[in-house]
């Protein structure tokens, strides 16, 4: 049976005579638990000067040294001064370690000051841009190695995306084109009224629609409804490993997950970009004949005089690379999902931010192209 009394003197513990403060029983692992979690709430002399005598000590560890630093530091805190007797010197040179450990460092102010802030931004944003230089370049070595062997396009997937980003976005886009003729044929109609110069107002709109607002259009509507879901399908399978899955197998994630949905995009875009122009022109005439009192024949008559086959194909020039860039932006957000579900709401909204802002920079680039070109 243990004797109480000898566990008690094993015990690490503290009795305090004066202004000395002396350690007794075994400062080992094993016995320093109740001092160290009792220490300060011990009574210490209030003088400045303290003496800390560690002779009567029975046995020191790195433990009980540990403990020491701890209660050294404490009284440090209160602006006592100790003076440490009863250690060897190998003993000392560990409890300055210790110490040196326990002083606290001054905080240092995570508050950035604006030129490294903005420093900060665009190393972020140069490294994203290089990323997405690359994945670019990824998907354009395997969209070649397609190309050369037509036989490994796996046209059901690519079907399937031109299903989904195409014909089924197409009523949202026929209805949103149409709207946009109506409002843009009565908002010019107005102004040409007063001047009487109706008929110019299917100049406008053949001009506007088939070179700017359809291809526009489409492009942020496929944006916002295609773009988003090739972030959220990818980002989905990235949180479930199953990106993971595939390079395990030796197959890489964008030939089988990306490049189906280019390809898909690149066929599907110029296809709802025609429809956008043909229901945008559809919205016009209903307009201008409700307002302006200008017939079908009229409009049609007009149109086919002043608006070439030229202006259409200058609109449906931007499209692939609009398609590219939804495609690719979608996808290459939702590779960067982590390991958590926000991240892939956080990387959807990204995805179609970014979409949009490099829709409105590719056009605004093709406008000073076109203009630079007499076109």
């Amino acid at each position: 049976m243990d004797n109480p009394k000898f566990k008690s003197d094993v015990n690490a513990h503290l009795t305090c005579q004066a202004q000395t403060i002396y350690a007794e029983g075994h400062w080992k692992t094993q016995t320093i638990a109740t001092l160290s979690n009792n220490y300060q709430r011990q009574t210490y002399p209030s003088s400045e000067q303290v003496i800390f005598d560690m002779s009567k000590v029975e046995a020191l560890d790195t433990a009980g040294l540990w403990l020491l630093s701890k209660i050294m530091h404490y009284l440090r805190q209160s602006d006592k001064k100790i003076m440490l007797q009863g250690l060897s010197e190998k003993q000392n040179l560990i409890l300055e370690k210790l110490l040196s450990n326990d002083t606290e460092k001054p905080a240092v102010s995570k508050k950035l000051d604006f030129i490294t802030r903005l420093g900060v931004q665009v190393e972020a944003v140069n490294k994203l841009v290089v990323s997405f230089i690359m994945f670019l370049g990824e998907i354009s070595f395997y969209l070649f190695g397609w190309i050369k062997n037509i036989q490994s396009i796996r046209w059901k997937a690519v079907l399937s995306n031109i299903d989904s980003a195409g014909l089924q976005a197409s009523g949202i886009v026929a209805l949103l084109s149409f709207l946009i003729g109506l409002v843009l044929a009565y908002q010019v109609g107005a102004q040409l009224q007063s001047y009487g110069a109706t008929i110019y107002v299917v100049d406008l709109l053949g001009l506007s629609l088939l070179r700017e607002f359809a291809p526009l259009l489409t492009a942020i509507i496929v944006a916002g409804r295609s773009g988003s879901a090739f972030a959220a399908q990818i980002g989905t399978m990235k949180l479930n490993e199953e990106v993971d899955a595939l390079k395990t197998l030796g197959v890489s994630p964008v030939e089988i997950l990306v490049l189906p949905k280019v390809l898909g995009l690149l066929i599907a875009l110029p296809l709802l970009t025609i429809l956008a122009s043909c229901f945008a022109l559809l919205g016009g005439m209903v307009m201008s004949k409700m307002m302006l009192g200008i017939s079908l024949i009229d409009f049609l008559a007009r149109f086919g005089d002043v608006i070439k086959l030229k202006t259409l194909l200058l609109g449906e020039i931007k499209t692939p690379v609009f398609a590219i860039m939804i495609s690719a932006i979608g996808c290459f957000q939702g590779f960067m999902v982590t390991n958590s579900a926000a991240s892939v709401g956080r990387r959807t909204t990204i995805s179609v931010v970014h979409s949009i802002f490099m829709i409105i920079v590719c056009d605004a680039l093709f406008s000073i192209i076109f203009s630079a070109l007499g076109v």
